[in-house]
């Protein structure tokens, strides 16, 4: 793959095909972006953001709290998903009606009709945070897709190959994209460039990124 894959791609282009089994659907959660982003704070009122530990020490760049049946945690122990909050010992806050219904319709949009998330995990970016390249491998089964939705700040999707020195694609991201992948893309390494500064109307001086993932 090339970094410029996508440098000459119409950017209004409404559904691109990233790899087979991956699609960009740019726009795709524009009109419910208000509604997300108001039960994005109201779950993190109840399950704060926070900067997780990694297996070695250091603190994650991007902060995060998840909602849903299970959420994500990074500990000197390792990457998991539990049921129950760490910093407070309660569930996670639920999954509201809105991210569910936003999550499988653009999953079925890209051709994945039966996902169900039970997990997902809500980042925030600061200006110049960054996400290392990687694999989503915490899942119990990769037969469901991952759906990432972009609100607020633009961002630069690195879209890679199934080896983390496969040179990866460098994907513009705008508010209310969604990115979808799975099937023979389901393991293939992705992050994020460091975010540029600015200030969006929606979010201020910050990216939100909302991931649906079927962890069990």
């Amino acid at each position: 793959m090339t970094a410029d894959l996508f440098d000459d791609v119409d950017p209004d282009q409404r559904s691109l095909v990233l790899a087979p089994g991956a699609t960009l659907l740019r726009g795709f959660a524009s009109d419910a972006a208000r509604r997300l982003l108001d039960e994005a704070e109201a779950v993190a009122a109840v399950a704060p953001f926070r900067r997780m530990e990694k297996p070695g020490g250091l603190a994650m760049a991007v902060a995060m709290t998840n909602c849903g049946t299970f959420g994500w945690v990074s500990d000197r122990a390792g990457y998991r998903y539990v049921r129950e909050d760490p910093c407070t010992g309660r569930p996670w806050p639920p999954m509201h009606a809105c991210f569910l219904s936003l999550a499988t319709a653009a999953a079925s949009c890209a051709g994945y009709p039966d996902f169900r998330p039970d997990a997902c995990l809500i980042n925030r970016y600061a200006p110049g945070t960054r996400l290392s390249l990687h694999q989503d491998r915490d899942e119990r089964d990769f037969a469901a897709p991952i759906v990432s939705v972009s609100l607020g700040l633009p961002a630069v999707f690195l879209f890679g190959g199934e080896r983390r020195r496969d040179r990866p694609a460098r994907v513009p991201l705008r508010h209310g994209d969604v990115v979808v992948w799975g099937g023979p893309s389901r393991l293939r390494f992705h992050g994020v460039e460091p975010v540029g500064s600015g200030n969006h109307p929606a979010t201020g001086a910050w990216r939100v990124n909302l991931t649906f993932r079927m962890a069990q």
